[in-house]
């Protein structure tokens, strides 16, 4: 009888669904990646406080292993918006907390010709978190930036850049450090088109 009970009750965990203390084979779910937190300083940006807002706030619902927000006063921002006069031009990233600051440059004359604040604003925020022109791509692309001319004002990165940000900050910040220093000028001229791929 004692033997019969036994059984039953190795049996029974299993039968209902239940564990009892066995290990299970499926894999643990993974750990999520820790969000990077990038700070930035719009408060020289004059007129393109609402531009740079929607544009952040664009890529703060793209990304994932990323998120930007304004620094706190008197704190060290990690990149710095400043309105200027000329074309817009940006440190190339990805910017890291505490590494070298990054420059975004909001130019005039992109505006005066044409072209929307917030794609702009927005498609420099893509050069801080690491990503390239592609003066050749389609509207949906932000980065495309001018290539597809003044009528495209889609301010919304697509999946892919998405991605690739999101996989430039997948380990965290440590992993986000660009290999090299560069500034990225966008002003539209045939020769960039030519250059940008």
């Amino acid at each position: 009888m004692i033997k019969r009970i036994v059984a039953v009750a190795a049996l029974l965990p299993a039968a209902l669904g239940v564990t009892s203390g066995v290990a299970s084979a499926q894999a643990a779910p993974k750990a999520p990646s820790a969000v990077v937190t990038l700070t930035y300083d719009a408060r020289q940006a004059g007129t393109w406080s609402a531009a740079i807002t929607r544009g952040v706030a664009n890529w703060n619902s793209a990304v994932h292993n990323v998120r930007l927000q304004p620094v706190s006063s008197g704190g060290r921002a990690d990149f710095v918006y400043t309105a200027t006069s000329g074309w817009p031009q940006t440190t190339l990233g990805p910017i890291v907390p505490g590494g070298r600051r990054g420059q975004v440059q909001l130019g005039q004359e992109a505006v005066d010709e044409g072209y929307d604040v917030t794609r702009i604003a927005a498609h420099e925020t893509g050069h801080i978190l690491g990503l390239l022109d592609d003066y050749s791509g389609p509207c949906s692309e932000l980065m495309s930036g001018h290539g597809p001319g003044t009528a495209c004002t889609n301010a919304v990165p697509n999946a892919a850049e998405a991605a690739e940000v999101d996989a430039n900050y997948a380990n965290g910040a440590a992993a986000a450090r660009p290999h090299h220093e560069q500034i990225v000028i966008d002003i539209w001229s045939p020769e960039n088109v030519a250059r940008s791929r």
